[in-house]
Protein backbone atom coordinates (compact mmCIF):
# COMPACT_ATOMS: atom_id res chain seq x y z
CA UNK A 1 0.00 0.00 0.00
CA UNK A 2 1.74 3.39 -1.20
CA UNK A 3 0.98 6.33 1.35
CA UNK A 4 1.75 10.06 -0.15
CA UNK A 5 3.60 13.10 1.50
CA UNK A 6 3.57 16.12 -0.18
CA UNK A 7 4.24 19.70 0.97
CA UNK A 8 4.14 23.66 -0.79
CA UNK A 9 7.50 23.88 -1.59
CA UNK A 10 9.28 26.36 1.06
CA UNK A 11 12.54 26.10 1.71
CA UNK A 12 14.04 26.85 5.26
CA UNK A 13 15.20 30.02 4.18
CA UNK A 14 11.47 31.40 2.77
CA UNK A 15 9.93 29.42 5.72
CA UNK A 16 12.02 31.64 7.94
CA UNK A 17 11.09 34.84 6.21
CA UNK A 18 7.47 33.76 6.47
CA UNK A 19 7.56 33.04 10.62
CA UNK A 20 10.07 36.53 10.79
CA UNK A 21 7.51 38.50 8.76
CA UNK A 22 5.03 38.33 11.91
CA UNK A 23 4.06 41.45 13.40
CA UNK A 24 2.27 41.87 17.14
CA UNK A 25 -0.83 42.71 15.32
CA UNK A 26 -0.72 39.86 12.54
CA UNK A 27 0.05 36.67 13.45
CA UNK A 28 1.22 33.92 10.56
CA UNK A 29 -0.21 30.27 10.92
CA UNK A 30 1.77 27.28 9.86
CA UNK A 31 -0.02 24.27 9.77
CA UNK A 32 0.57 20.79 8.29
CA UNK A 33 -2.03 18.72 7.20
CA UNK A 34 -2.45 14.77 7.99
CA UNK A 35 -5.17 12.70 5.58
CA UNK A 36 -6.19 9.15 6.35
CA UNK A 37 -7.84 7.26 3.59
CA UNK A 38 -8.66 3.72 3.89
CA UNK A 39 -8.47 2.59 0.38
CA UNK A 40 -9.92 -0.59 -1.83
CA UNK A 41 -9.66 -0.59 -5.04
CA UNK A 42 -9.44 3.09 -5.96
CA UNK A 43 -12.40 3.78 -3.36
CA UNK A 44 -13.00 4.68 0.05
CA UNK A 45 -13.24 1.27 1.86
CA UNK A 46 -16.69 1.70 3.51
CA UNK A 47 -16.06 -1.06 5.43
CA UNK A 48 -14.10 1.35 7.79
CA UNK A 49 -15.75 4.65 7.31
CA UNK A 50 -19.00 2.97 7.31
CA UNK A 51 -21.22 6.43 5.83
CA UNK A 52 -18.88 7.86 3.08
CA UNK A 53 -17.52 6.20 -0.08
CA UNK A 54 -16.33 7.35 -3.43
CA UNK A 55 -13.33 7.18 -5.34
CA UNK A 56 -9.78 8.17 -3.99
CA UNK A 57 -9.61 10.94 -6.46
CA UNK A 58 -12.99 12.43 -5.26
CA UNK A 59 -12.27 12.47 -1.87
CA UNK A 60 -9.05 13.91 -2.55
CA UNK A 61 -9.94 16.71 -4.43
CA UNK A 62 -12.91 17.21 -1.47
CA UNK A 63 -10.81 17.71 1.05
CA UNK A 64 -8.57 20.05 -0.85
CA UNK A 65 -11.14 22.22 -1.73
CA UNK A 66 -12.48 22.22 1.67
CA UNK A 67 -9.43 22.80 3.28
CA UNK A 68 -8.76 26.09 0.97
CA UNK A 69 -12.20 27.38 1.85
CA UNK A 70 -11.70 26.91 5.40
CA UNK A 71 -8.30 28.96 5.44
CA UNK A 72 -10.12 31.70 3.38
CA UNK A 73 -12.79 31.49 5.72
CA UNK A 74 -10.80 31.50 8.94
CA UNK A 75 -8.65 34.81 7.55
CA UNK A 76 -11.40 36.41 5.85
CA UNK A 77 -12.89 35.88 9.70
CA UNK A 78 -9.56 37.70 11.74
CA UNK A 79 -10.29 40.73 9.44
CA UNK A 80 -12.02 43.28 12.25
CA UNK A 81 -15.05 44.57 11.00
CA UNK A 82 -13.97 42.98 7.86
CA UNK A 83 -17.99 43.39 6.50
CA UNK A 84 -18.09 46.97 6.59
CA UNK A 85 -14.30 48.31 6.05
CA UNK A 86 -12.90 47.15 3.09
CA UNK A 87 -9.04 48.18 4.09
CA UNK A 88 -9.26 45.82 7.55
CA UNK A 89 -6.36 43.20 7.18
CA UNK A 90 -6.25 39.68 8.42
CA UNK A 91 -4.78 39.15 12.00
CA UNK A 92 -4.44 35.31 10.91
CA UNK A 93 -2.80 34.41 7.71
CA UNK A 94 -2.40 30.23 7.23
CA UNK A 95 0.37 28.65 5.29
CA UNK A 96 0.32 24.96 4.62
CA UNK A 97 4.08 23.58 5.06
CA UNK A 98 3.61 19.92 4.41
CA UNK A 99 0.71 17.29 3.86
CA UNK A 100 0.64 13.43 4.14
CA UNK A 101 -1.85 11.31 2.92
CA UNK A 102 -2.12 7.56 4.61
CA UNK A 103 -4.16 5.16 2.56
CA UNK A 104 -5.18 3.05 5.24
CA UNK A 105 -7.50 3.70 8.60
CA UNK A 106 -6.78 5.95 11.56
CA UNK A 107 -5.43 4.30 14.12
CA UNK A 108 -7.34 3.67 17.61
CA UNK A 109 -6.93 3.89 21.08
CA UNK A 110 -9.40 2.19 23.79
CA UNK A 111 -10.55 5.05 26.19
CA UNK A 112 -12.50 4.73 29.21
CA UNK A 113 -14.69 7.29 28.42
CA UNK A 114 -15.50 6.76 24.87
CA UNK A 115 -18.23 3.81 24.05
CA UNK A 116 -15.82 3.29 20.54
CA UNK A 117 -11.99 3.44 19.45
CA UNK A 118 -10.63 6.59 19.72
CA UNK A 119 -8.62 8.14 17.66
CA UNK A 120 -5.09 7.17 18.67
CA UNK A 121 -3.85 11.04 18.42
CA UNK A 122 0.09 10.31 19.80
CA UNK A 123 0.71 7.47 17.25
CA UNK A 124 -0.31 10.39 14.35
CA UNK A 125 2.12 12.81 15.92
CA UNK A 126 4.89 10.15 16.14
CA UNK A 127 3.94 8.94 12.79
CA UNK A 128 4.81 12.31 10.82
CA UNK A 129 7.30 13.43 13.25
CA UNK A 130 5.54 16.30 15.03
CA UNK A 131 8.16 17.13 17.46
CA UNK A 132 10.21 18.17 14.80
CA UNK A 133 7.61 20.06 13.08
CA UNK A 134 6.24 22.27 16.25
CA UNK A 135 9.55 22.42 17.88
CA UNK A 136 11.91 23.24 15.17
CA UNK A 137 10.20 24.79 12.24
CA UNK A 138 7.08 26.47 14.34
CA UNK A 139 4.37 24.76 13.11
CA UNK A 140 1.16 25.68 15.23
CA UNK A 141 -1.58 23.77 14.08
CA UNK A 142 -2.04 20.23 12.28
CA UNK A 143 -5.46 19.69 10.86
CA UNK A 144 -6.64 15.68 10.20
CA UNK A 145 -8.87 15.34 7.58
CA UNK A 146 -10.72 11.74 8.79
CA UNK A 147 -13.98 9.84 9.07
CA UNK A 148 -16.63 9.44 11.73
CA UNK A 149 -19.30 7.20 10.52
CA UNK A 150 -20.13 6.20 14.16
CA UNK A 151 -17.21 3.91 14.87
CA UNK A 152 -15.02 6.18 15.60
CA UNK A 153 -13.49 8.87 18.55
CA UNK A 154 -12.68 11.66 17.99
CA UNK A 155 -11.67 15.46 18.99
CA UNK A 156 -13.14 18.71 16.97
CA UNK A 157 -10.10 20.48 18.82
CA UNK A 158 -7.31 19.41 20.56
CA UNK A 159 -4.19 20.73 22.78
CA UNK A 160 -0.82 20.02 23.82
CA UNK A 161 1.84 22.69 25.42
CA UNK A 162 3.71 24.05 28.18
CA UNK A 163 0.61 25.64 29.34
CA UNK A 164 -1.71 22.98 28.70
CA UNK A 165 -4.91 21.65 26.88
CA UNK A 166 -7.04 24.57 26.19
CA UNK A 167 -9.27 23.05 23.77
CA UNK A 168 -13.19 21.93 22.88
CA UNK A 169 -11.93 18.39 24.23
CA UNK A 170 -12.03 16.36 27.07
CA UNK A 171 -8.69 17.70 27.86
CA UNK A 172 -7.23 14.53 28.68
CA UNK A 173 -3.57 15.02 29.43
CA UNK A 174 -1.91 11.93 27.89
CA UNK A 175 -3.91 12.05 24.33
CA UNK A 176 -1.31 13.92 22.59
CA UNK A 177 2.62 14.53 23.36
CA UNK A 178 3.59 17.48 25.16
CA UNK A 179 6.34 19.79 23.38
CA UNK A 180 8.45 22.76 24.16
CA UNK A 181 5.98 25.03 22.17
CA UNK A 182 2.21 24.78 22.47
CA UNK A 183 0.29 23.42 18.88
CA UNK A 184 -3.25 22.22 18.57
CA UNK A 185 -4.75 19.79 16.50
CA UNK A 186 -7.80 20.07 14.28
CA UNK A 187 -10.03 16.71 13.69
CA UNK A 188 -12.34 16.99 10.26
CA UNK A 189 -14.80 14.74 8.78
CA UNK A 190 -14.99 14.49 4.98
CA UNK A 191 -18.58 13.35 4.97
CA UNK A 192 -19.18 16.88 5.95
CA UNK A 193 -18.24 20.60 4.47
CA UNK A 194 -16.13 23.48 5.40
CA UNK A 195 -19.01 25.08 7.83
CA UNK A 196 -18.85 22.26 10.38
CA UNK A 197 -14.49 22.42 10.27
CA UNK A 198 -14.67 26.21 10.53
CA UNK A 199 -17.17 25.35 13.73
CA UNK A 200 -14.18 23.08 14.90
CA UNK A 201 -11.91 26.52 14.64
CA UNK A 202 -15.02 28.90 16.39
CA UNK A 203 -15.58 26.67 19.31
CA UNK A 204 -11.30 26.62 19.90
CA UNK A 205 -11.40 30.30 20.09
CA UNK A 206 -14.43 30.42 22.16
CA UNK A 207 -12.57 27.61 24.48
CA UNK A 208 -9.16 29.98 24.39
CA UNK A 209 -11.20 33.14 24.99
CA UNK A 210 -12.89 31.66 27.90
CA UNK A 211 -9.63 30.50 29.63
CA UNK A 212 -7.85 33.69 29.20
CA UNK A 213 -11.00 35.73 30.61
CA UNK A 214 -10.92 33.20 33.89
CA UNK A 215 -14.30 31.35 33.01
CA UNK A 216 -12.50 27.79 33.94
CA UNK A 217 -11.46 29.30 37.11
CA UNK A 218 -15.11 31.50 37.83
CA UNK A 219 -18.34 30.35 40.08
CA UNK A 220 -20.13 29.24 37.43
CA UNK A 221 -23.16 32.06 38.45
CA UNK A 222 -20.63 34.69 37.50
CA UNK A 223 -20.31 33.41 34.02
CA UNK A 224 -22.26 36.47 33.48
CA UNK A 225 -20.51 39.27 34.37
CA UNK A 226 -16.95 38.05 32.60
CA UNK A 227 -16.12 39.84 29.76
CA UNK A 228 -15.62 37.22 26.82
CA UNK A 229 -18.63 35.34 27.69
CA UNK A 230 -20.90 37.62 29.60
CA UNK A 231 -20.43 40.88 27.69
CA UNK A 232 -19.20 39.79 24.54
CA UNK A 233 -21.09 36.89 23.41
CA UNK A 234 -23.74 37.85 26.00
CA UNK A 235 -24.36 34.50 27.76
CA UNK A 236 -24.21 32.95 30.94
CA UNK A 237 -23.82 29.57 32.83
CA UNK A 238 -27.24 28.69 30.67
CA UNK A 239 -25.07 28.93 27.27
CA UNK A 240 -28.34 30.82 25.81
CA UNK A 241 -28.46 34.26 24.83
CA UNK A 242 -29.94 36.01 28.01
CA UNK A 243 -28.60 39.96 26.87
CA UNK A 244 -28.38 40.49 22.72
CA UNK A 245 -25.06 40.97 21.94
CA UNK A 246 -22.52 39.22 19.45
CA UNK A 247 -23.87 35.49 20.30
CA UNK A 248 -20.93 32.42 19.98
CA UNK A 249 -20.75 29.57 17.53
CA UNK A 250 -24.20 27.74 17.84
CA UNK A 251 -26.34 30.61 19.04
CA UNK A 252 -26.34 34.32 17.30
CA UNK A 253 -27.91 37.28 18.70
CA UNK A 254 -31.36 35.98 18.17
CA UNK A 255 -30.77 32.59 18.62
CA UNK A 256 -33.53 30.59 20.52
CA UNK A 257 -31.54 27.20 20.52
CA UNK A 258 -28.68 25.33 19.12
CA UNK A 259 -27.49 26.20 16.15
CA UNK A 260 -30.09 28.75 15.37
CA UNK A 261 -28.83 30.44 12.44
CA UNK A 262 -31.70 30.64 9.90
CA UNK A 263 -33.80 32.84 12.30
CA UNK A 264 -35.83 35.61 10.96
CA UNK A 265 -36.88 36.88 14.18
CA UNK A 266 -35.53 40.22 14.35
CA UNK A 267 -33.67 41.23 17.65
CA UNK A 268 -31.80 44.55 18.33
CA UNK A 269 -27.97 44.13 19.05
CA UNK A 270 -24.85 46.30 19.32
CA UNK A 271 -22.75 43.38 17.79
CA UNK A 272 -21.40 46.04 14.72
CA UNK A 273 -20.72 48.45 17.69
CA UNK A 274 -19.31 46.13 19.99
CA UNK A 275 -17.99 47.60 23.28
CA UNK A 276 -18.04 46.22 26.84
CA UNK A 277 -19.55 49.18 28.56
CA UNK A 278 -22.88 48.20 26.05
CA UNK A 279 -22.66 52.03 24.94
CA UNK A 280 -22.31 50.91 21.33
CA UNK A 281 -24.84 51.75 18.58
CA UNK A 282 -27.59 49.05 18.03
CA UNK A 283 -29.11 47.75 15.00
CA UNK A 284 -32.11 45.38 14.37
CA UNK A 285 -31.06 42.42 12.66
CA UNK A 286 -32.10 38.70 11.88
CA UNK A 287 -30.46 35.88 9.79
CA UNK A 288 -30.66 37.62 7.19
CA UNK A 289 -27.53 39.36 7.89
CA UNK A 290 -25.28 36.39 7.50
CA UNK A 291 -27.54 35.14 4.70
CA UNK A 292 -29.02 32.67 6.99
CA UNK A 293 -26.13 30.60 6.24
CA UNK A 294 -23.88 28.90 9.32
CA UNK A 295 -20.55 29.70 7.72
CA UNK A 296 -21.29 33.26 7.24
CA UNK A 297 -22.72 33.48 10.48
CA UNK A 298 -19.28 32.19 11.77
CA UNK A 299 -17.45 34.43 9.23
CA UNK A 300 -19.17 37.64 10.44
CA UNK A 301 -18.86 36.25 14.38
CA UNK A 302 -15.43 36.57 13.82
CA UNK A 303 -15.54 39.62 11.90
CA UNK A 304 -16.82 40.89 15.11
CA UNK A 305 -13.86 40.04 17.30
CA UNK A 306 -11.45 42.81 18.53
CA UNK A 307 -8.95 43.03 16.04
CA UNK A 308 -6.10 44.88 14.89
CA UNK A 309 -6.27 47.99 16.37
CA UNK A 310 -10.12 48.21 17.19
CA UNK A 311 -9.77 51.18 19.81
CA UNK A 312 -11.89 49.61 22.03
CA UNK A 313 -12.35 50.16 25.58
CA UNK A 314 -13.07 48.81 29.08
CA UNK A 315 -12.91 51.86 31.51
CA UNK A 316 -9.38 53.44 31.12
CA UNK A 317 -7.70 50.64 29.22
CA UNK A 318 -7.88 49.18 25.81
CA UNK A 319 -8.75 45.86 24.49
CA UNK A 320 -6.39 44.01 23.29
CA UNK A 321 -6.40 42.17 19.93
CA UNK A 322 -7.86 38.93 20.95
CA UNK A 323 -6.49 36.68 17.80
CA UNK A 324 -3.38 37.36 19.59
CA UNK A 325 -4.34 33.81 21.70
CA UNK A 326 -4.74 32.00 18.64
CA UNK A 327 -2.04 33.38 16.83
CA UNK A 328 0.50 33.30 19.44
CA UNK A 329 -0.35 31.33 22.34
CA UNK A 330 3.04 30.84 24.28
CA UNK A 331 4.12 34.37 23.78
CA UNK A 332 0.43 35.72 25.26
CA UNK A 333 1.19 33.16 28.15
CA UNK A 334 4.64 33.99 28.81
CA UNK A 335 3.82 38.04 29.39
CA UNK A 336 0.66 37.20 31.10
CA UNK A 337 -1.04 38.98 28.22
CA UNK A 338 -5.06 39.86 28.82
CA UNK A 339 -8.31 40.85 27.39
CA UNK A 340 -7.65 44.15 28.49
CA UNK A 341 -4.15 45.94 28.44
Amino acid sequence: MKNYIYSTIISCAIFCSILHAQTDQQFIIPIVIVKYFPEKDGNLDKNVTRDIGGTLQFIRQKTDSVTKVVINALQEGSRYHGYKNVSSKPSLQYKIVQTYEFLEPLPTVKKDYKEVPMTDYNSIMKRIDAKEWVEKKGVKEIWIWGYDGGVIGLWESNMAGPFGDVSNSLRDPGDLPVFEKTYTVYHYNYQRGASEAVEDHIHQIEAVLNFIDGRDTTAEDKWGELLFWGKFVGSDISHKIINPRCGWAHYPPNGRQDYDWKKTEYVETDIEDWNPEGTGKKIKINCEKWNCNSLSWFIYWMQNIPGINNKIKYGNKELTNWWRFIGEFDNAMKNKIKLVN
